[in-house]
């Protein structure tokens, strides 16, 4: 073990299996976590696979029902259905049934803008504003299953917004703020919204962004949007409004009143739209349903992040992304804590930014990216050493894969060798994480995953669907359905257009591939298919190269993912010119940028090389696998397990391409 990450020897276990290291929970953690030792975890897991409804059933007792369901579950894969008959409300179990004398003046949610400005909404107040926020919708027009489009970034703002339109039976869909006007001008019409949520301004590293203008662009000449509500960060008028549609947010407050009921939901209302990513990269839109998700969403933030009353949970994920909607958001609230959103840049304007707002705020459950984890270990120790982190119980990682040294160095820094890491593992079409330890009850190994949660059948298999044997790769697939899984509106379309129901038939094909390590833990490798996973956002590698060819100067494109120790993936573009355009590195840039004007900065290519032909297969399909070789040309070599583990990928994704992507 390196020198730097040497850990104090009283919480480790060594294993018997294959010598790597285990770390046990602290017995005062065990003490008053939900799971006390594995052998309950297991025995709970196994009632929940034998006597799926009745689970799934005591679960959802601990919500509050309008009207209670008549079967738990009907149907099968992707076509089942959760608590068919009920209905109920998520803003409602989110807020309504925390006003009593006891928590209606408890802190619901805590924010704090990048210049240092701080909010904070008890429970009544969110409760009073997410009413007030639901009536000026409705007096706009919008009404039950109408999509609505947030395009905002972290504020307060968002999170009403959301609130309010699953208070009225409206489906949002936020948007990722990076993302360009024309990604969100594809989402809009795709979505066919009357309304436009957004804000002046975004602020990031002490400058003003502008939003509403990419917001106008994406608007432009769609006859459908009939109204964007915009919210002033900057709190200044300084941005064009337009006469008829544009809407300042304190306005529509300011006329609607207070007092709005819940509507009573049917158990399969859409709560929320989000985009995905397809096998082949380009975005495709699904859906999550009220009564499936609410159900898992509160249990699993209770039980994986051992949420208390008392907590204050934060997660450091966008609100764009399904990790923040159920356990920045839904889940906190569903289980009466309190949750923390911040909204600027992280290392702003010192890299202790994050250290001194958990300090500040006494910050119990911490949860961020590897990506970020990453950048903060290069930064060095000194920015963490000045404040006090005493507060944290239980740290997380979500969205990624997380290397065991940085693991090590989470727990040894952040964690004082005391505090369990969760390393989860969930996707959007999941909407809730499917694979974790569970505090308390499992030994954390650095860089692997746990095992799969209760009411929830997880297994890695081989091309032909067998389970493949401990230490052997394989493909990662979830068998049968679970409450809060994906659906799309159409039903015949799914199976075929987003190529997860066809492979592994009854099972769900996440695009992951995976490793059983033994003893139940699992290590994810990444996709297999097209998506690159950078900066623990999911991009379209079709989809950018689908924009460059759409060039003037662009011939052919092909986009690959590299092994990157900061962001986890780089995007590496490969493009050929037409004759008559010239090789530059002018045009390099232009190429970069226009793939950035046309998807979102979080597409432009971390490298851009010109290549005069691009290889291609005896079947005429480009050679990805050569093209992925050749980007690993000048960066530092692989070694041991790290190399072990990219040439189990490499193969999984060339055999899994052969058969569906080529």
């Amino acid at each position: 073990m390196p020198k730097q990450h040497r850990i104090d020897k009283k919480n480790i276990f060594q294993s018997s299996e294959d010598e790597e290291i285990k770390f046990a929970p602290s017995e005062e953690f065990r003490k008053q976590a939900y799971f006390t030792s594995y052998h309950q975890y297991k025995k709970i897991y196994r009632f929940s696979v034998e006597d799926l409804k009745k689970f799934w059933s005591n679960t959802a007792k601990e919500l509050h029902w309008f009207k209670p369901w008549n079967k738990i579950k009907q149907g099968k894969a992707f076509n089942s259905k959760w608590f068919v008959g009920a209905k109920t409300n998520i803003a409602y179990n989110c807020l309504d049934v925390h006003l009593h004398a006891q928590k209606r003046n408890k802190a619901a949610l805590i924010w704090e803008g990048e210049d240092g400005e701080t909010k904070i909404y008890t429970y009544q107040l969110l409760f009073t504003y997410v009413c007030n926020f639901s009536n000026a919708l409705k007096m706009l027009g919008v009404k039950k299953r109408d999509n609505v489009v947030i395009y905002m970034g972290m504020v307060p703002e968002a999170v009403i917004a959301m609130l309010a339109c699953m208070r009225i039976g409206a489906v949002h869909s936020v948007v990722y703020s990076e993302l360009s006007s024309t990604a969100l001008s594809k989402r809009i019409k795709e979505l066919e919204c009357k309304i436009v949520i957004t804000q002046d301004y975004l602020l990031r590293k002490g400058v003003f962004i502008p939003l509403k203008e990419k917001a106008d662009d994406a608007v432009e000449g769609n006859e459908n949007v009939k109204h964007v509500v915009v919210f002033n960060r900057s709190k200044e008028n300084i941005y064009k409004m337009h006469p008829v549609r544009d809407k300042l947010w304190q306005d529509v407050l300011k006329n609607a009143p207070v007092d709005c009921k819940a509507v009573e939901l049917d158990s399969q209302h859409p709560a929320f739209s989000l985009f995905t990513n397809g096998p082949k990269g380009d975005p495709l839109k699904i859906m999550h349903l009220t009564a499936g998700y609410m159900v898992q969403a509160h249990l699993s933030s209770k039980w994986i992040y051992d949420l208390k009353e008392e907590d204050i949970v934060w997660i450091t994920s966008d609100i764009a992304w399904v990790s923040s909607h159920t356990y920045s958001i839904c889940g906190p609230l569903l289980n009466g804590a309190t949750t923390f959103i911040y909204e600027g840049n992280p290392i702003y304007p010192q890299p202790s930014r994050y250290w001194q707002m958990i300090s500040k705020y006494r910050i119990n459950v911490f949860c961020t990216t590897p990506t970020l984890l990453r950048a903060f270990l290069k930064l060095g120790d000194e920015w963490i050493g000045k404040h006090d982190l005493s507060s944290i119980r239980l740290l997380g990682t979500i969205s990624e894969p997380i290397k065991p040294e940085t693991w090590l160095w989470y727990y040894k820094t952040i964690g004082k060798e005391n505090t369990p890491i969760i390393n989860s593992w969930l996707q959007t079409e999941t909407g809730s994480i499917l694979i974790s330890p569970m505090p308390g009850a499992a030994e954390m190994r650095p860089g692997l995953t746990s095992s799969p949660f209760p009411g929830v059948e997880i297994d890695i298999v081989d091309l032909t669907g067998n389970p493949v044997d401990d230490g052997e790769g394989g493909y990662l697939i979830i068998k049968g359905s679970w409450p809060s899984m994906f659906t799309t509106e159409r039903e015949e379309k799914p199976e075929t257009k987003l190529n997860c129901w066809n492979q592994f038939k009854g099972s769900y094909f996440t695009g992951d591939a995976a490793i059983k390590e033994g003893s139940g833990y699992i290590r994810i490798l990444g996709r297999v298919d097209d998506v690159i996973k950078t900066a623990s956002n999911r991009v379209g590698g079709s989809e950018i190269e689908n924009i460059l060819l759409t060039h003037e100067s662009v011939k052919e494109a092909a986009v690959v993912k590299r092994p990157d120790e900061v962001i986890g993936n780089a995007i590496i573009a490969y493009v050929s010119l037409i004759e008559e355009a010239e090789e530059s590195l002018l045009l390099k840039e232009e190429l970069r940028n226009y793939v950035v004007e046309n998807i979102g900065s979080l597409a432009k290519p971390d490298e851009l090389n010109f290549i005069s032909k691009l290889p291609k297969l005896e079947n005429g399909k480009i050679n990805r696998r050569l093209l992925r070789k050749m980007s690993l040309e000048g960066t530092p070599a692989l070694k041991g397990r790290e190399e072990e583990v990219f040439n189990i990928l490499e193969k999984l994704r060339e055999d899994y391409q052969k058969i569906y992507l080529e």
